[in-house]
């Protein structure tokens, strides 16, 4: 093509060498060209409240957030966002120094580590692991070092589950270990940390002197006898610890992208001189409509968790029914399944075939590991949807079985 350059030099910088065209892109693809029912890409299928779109309407039509917003968020969700961490796990931040909000949680995620890392660091991630952590760690030039989340036989309630093994993130740090990500809840295995796993990878971040970022965006999306307990709730936690928040998956608004950072001033003005690099600001209108998202009374965070429960029992059992081992997620909106007892041990095979095979589509697990054997036999399904799509695609798993 004219104008074009040759060069020896491949275009794209060597540390995203190793990411292509994302699963999700080739499975949304393949759910749209078959039309099969996309339980793939975690997004739901209905808007959130209506009087929180209804805001956003509103602050458009009053000229609030149309032009650029604060660079740290507008005031109003700054204060939201205290106040709600505040409200529901006792920690307190002040919103002018400790807040940052961002474009979603993947910025948060970017900036955090872009400013953070030196070349060379390295992060321990838990395996699997939401595919941004492995894009951002290479841009800020780190190395990953993913320790493995290993699933369990069934347990005493018959149910299986994937579980960290302490020793190993304990062996998992040296010298030159700069970071811990943590992601609780877990997307996509659905594990929720304990207050015991908690407390030792506080001990270890204090005992080594570690920094830790913390991904908690389905922090309102907990099952059965779970509990999210915030990282920086923990002794000597408070001043190391980064901790993101999204409105995305509470709200049921992910397309406009509201994240958030609370943390200490130091590392937060850190993450500021990052972010004001990549999006600078985003989502003007929206960030005050999620400020009072945030200040829904707690009947609405009830009866969510409630309605997600409900659905995730649903898929839950046509999974089981078509055969799958199931890995039945104590928190998130996503379920792991073992495709083993189906005969099948290659996820990415599997998910491929499975729009011509049931109509359905999925994701493979092993796109989330840098162990990619440990992953290869585990498919993630998000129940996020209407509960007559989930009845739906349940009926057509269920051929599988015949």
């Amino acid at each position: 093509m004219a104008g074009m350059t040759s060069s020896a030099r491949p275009f794209l910088n060597r540390r995203l060498a190793e990411f292509g065209t994302t699963i999700f892109a080739e499975m949304s693809a393949l759910a749209m060209s078959t039309g099969s029912i996309n339980l793939g890409q975690g997004f739901p299928d209905t808007d959130g409240p209506e009087e929180i779109r209804e805001a956003a309407v509103r602050a458009l039509r009053d000229g609030r957030g149309n032009q650029y917003p604060p660079g740290p968020g507008v005031p109003e969700l700054r204060t939201a966002i205290a106040s709600h961490q505040k409200r529901l796990y006792g920690l307190s931040y002040d919103p002018d120094t400790e807040v940052l909000v961002t474009a979603g949680a993947t910025e948060a995620i970017a900036a955090a580590l872009l400013a953070l890392l030196e070349p060379g660091d390295e992060v321990i991630a838990l395996e699997p692991y939401y595919d941004s952590y492995a894009a951002s760690i290479a841009m800020a030039g780190g190395t990953r070092v993913p320790v493995t989340l290993r699933p369990d036989e069934a347990d005493g309630d018959g149910h299986r589950r994937f579980r960290l093994d302490l020793d190993e993130l304990r062996d998992a740090v040296t010298e030159r270990t700069r970071l811990l990500l943590i992601n609780t809840p877990h997307n996509p295995t659905g594990t929720v940390l304990t207050r015991a796993e908690l407390t030792e990878i506080a001990r270890i971040a204090v005992e080594r002197d570690l920094l830790v970022v913390t991904d908690e965006v389905y922090e309102h999306l907990v099952f059965d006898d779970a509990e999210h307990i915030p990282l920086a709730t923990l002794p000597g936690m408070r001043e190391r610890t980064v901790t993101i928040g999204s409105a995305g998956k509470t709200f049921s608004f992910t397309g406009w992208k509201v994240g958030w950072v609370t943390a200490p001033p130091a590392l937060v003005s850190a993450v500021r001189s990052a972010k004001q690099f990549l999006t600078y600001v985003a989502s003007g209108p929206f960030q005050y409509a999620v400020a009072e998202a945030l200040a829904l009374p707690d009947t609405y965070f009830e009866d969510f968790r409630a309605d997600m429960l409900r659905k995730r029992d649903v898929l839950a059992a046509g999974l089981a029914d078509a055969g799958f081992a199931v890995y039945r997620p104590r928190g998130t909106y996503f379920i792991t399944t073992d495709i083993r007892p189906l005969g099948e041990s290659d996820g990415f095979a599997f998910c491929r075939a499975l729009p011509e095979r049931a109509g359905v589509v999925a994701i493979p697990n092993a796109v989330f590991y840098d162990h990619r054997e440990a992953g290869a036999p585990f498919v993630r399904f998000a129940f996020c949807k209407r509960t007559s799509v989930l009845e739906k695609a349940a009926s057509r798993l269920r051929a599988l079985a015949d």
